[in-house]
């Protein structure tokens, strides 16, 4: 279990970067998007895995919170588009998914995410995983 995040580590590792939130529901992203930028965090959200393609090689987020299921485009899909990107494919990605299922972690994270919050989510669990995700990154991308 992470140990909760303290304010140095929200200063160190989080404060002024940049996140991108993935998700088709306008009400999760603005939950989600409200709370990180209270937290200091830049935040940018798309609809749509398209959206989010276009998005992440023009604005080079640090992190990704991706849905994994949305209509046309899935987060799996997403994923591996971002993965298969050379300038943007070390980006850390969260997948926030209301797929709480035996297997679904795993799953996920065996289609390139970096890491696995169920919904609803739990904003310390995401933000210490976030933080750590964005201290072990070197920021090479």
């Amino acid at each position: 279990m992470a140990l909760p995040i303290t304010m140095s580590v929200i200063e160190d590792h989080l404060t002024g970067a940049s996140v991108l939130i993935v998700d088709d529901d306008g009400w999760n992203i603005f939950a989600l998007l409200s709370y990180l930028e209270a937290s200091g965090l830049n935040v940018m959200s798309a609809e749509s895995g398209a959206e989010a393609l276009d998005l992440i090689v023009r604005w080079r987020p640090q992190i990704i919170l991706m849905d994994i299921m949305m209509p046309k485009m899935d987060g799996f899909e997403t994923i591996a588009h971002i993965r298969s990107m050379p300038s943007v494919a070390e980006v850390p990605i969260i997948a926030v998914t209301a797929r709480a299922m035996k297997g679904d972690r795993e799953r996920c994270l065996g289609a390139g995410a970096s890491d696995y919050v169920s919904k609803p989510v739990n904003m310390q669990e995401l933000l210490n995983k976030m933080a750590e995700l964005l201290k072990n990154n070197d920021g090479s991308y």
